[in-house]
């Protein structure tokens, strides 16, 4: 993996959108002007950058272990294959998942390590994974993991009191001691020159669970804005996470936090020459959870579900657990029979939560 210092920089002449940059210092304070920042960020686009989180010495390690993991011979990471049945823990290959209805394959291959795997050591919970990841669980698995759940902890908190929850409500729906789908990411893209320039790494999507907390080394991310039809570049910035809501927050808002549709494609330009790594660490609500607006717990979650035109977005019926093995077992290549079951992997980037969000909800 080329260090940062080898790779060119981002070129300034793409089409890119800005993101608001929110201390993680200030909001852990209670900065009432960073918290009003975050609600801005959470509630119109569903991204922004997060700076001062102090896990990038986390992020490095878990790098290594990505990268030693991703030179194994293919046959020895083949045996930790996900497999076609909905499992979301350990390795991918590429050419496995699909990124359309047609069943176009990916281009990618990842690592997921679970939760609860990394934070049970030497207890199996769900699976094994390569001799890399044990080789590193200390040094680099369980701090990436323990750093990014603290983080994204104090983030839901400050979510939960400006959504008007009862202290500590979102908390109890990721509780850390219960099995979720929580996972760290590592994921490797080949150069631009070996796949087409303009080729899609992961297709138009809705992450499925409540908050990522996502370290890229190259561009290729992008997203479309409310209300736009084209596609814009977040440029990465040595130092800044880019954090995301998800469907399981903005199901439970209400659609008061926007789990906002991206993608990602080769890295523009120079940059498409180079492998494009990414690491990122999925927050979940544990697997028992079900899906739907908190209305009983929040007026103005109930608020905004009264007043949306489909308030039957906002009640799913699905646990976490079967939320997200529907969609990560109808994305595999093999489970793909033509567009229907495609649209089985969707989450609520087609289940039109943006058209149930009431015109006028207090969420600016």
């Amino acid at each position: 993996m080329p260090g940062l210092t080898t790779l060119p920089p981002f070129p300034e002449d793409v089409p890119t959108h800005s993101l608001l940059v929110v201390d993680y210092h200030l909001i852990k304070e209670g900065d009432d002007a960073e918290i009003d920042k975050l609600w801005d960020a959470a509630t119109k686009l569903g991204f922004w950058y997060l700076k001062n989180h102090d896990a990038d010495a986390e992020v490095d390690a878990m790098f290594v272990m990505g990268e030693e993991t991703m030179k194994l011979p293919l046959d020895e990471k083949m045996k930790y294959e996900l497999g076609d049945g909905g499992n979301s823990f350990g390795y991918k290959a590429a050419g496995t998942n699909a990124i359309d209805e047609k069943g176009t394959p990916d281009t990618t291959e990842f690592l997921n390590v679970s939760k609860d795997d990394a934070l049970a050591y030497p207890r199996k919970v769900h699976r094994d994974y390569p001799e890399t990841v044990y080789a590193h669980i200390d040094d680099a698995v369980k701090p990436f993991m323990l750093k990014s759940i603290d983080i994204c902890n104090i983030l839901m908190s400050t979510l939960n009191n400006k959504l008007g929850l009862p202290k500590g409500r979102l908390h109890e729906l990721h509780q850390l001691e219960k099995e979720s789908h929580c996972q760290s990411r590592c994921i490797k893209k080949p150069p631009g020159k070996a796949v087409s320039a303009d080729e899609l790494a992961l297709s138009a999507h809705t992450d499925y669970g409540s908050l990522s907390f996502l370290h890229n080394r190259l561009g290729g991310l992008q997203v479309m804005p409310p209300g736009d039809t084209s596609w814009y570049y977040i440029k990465p910035i040595p130092g800044h996470a880019i954090c995301n809501v998800g469907d399981a927050l903005a199901i439970m808002s209400g659609g008061i936090l926007r789990s906002n549709v991206h993608r990602v494609i080769t890295p523009p330009k120079e940059q498409a020459a180079y492998e494009r790594w990414s690491l990122v660490y999925f927050h979940r609500p544990h697997d028992g959870v079900v899906l739907e607006a908190l209305v009983n717990d929040s007026p103005m979650i109930a608020d905004a579900v009264a007043r949306a035109p489909n308030p039957a977005v906002f009640k799913t019926g699905e646990t976490a657990d079967a939320w997200m093995m529907r969609r990560v077992r109808m994305r595999r290549a093999k489970n793909m029979t033509g567009p229907e079951a495609w649209r089985q992997s969707l989450g609520t980037e087609h289940e039109n939560v943006e058209a149930a969000r009431p015109v006028s909800v207090s969420v600016y």
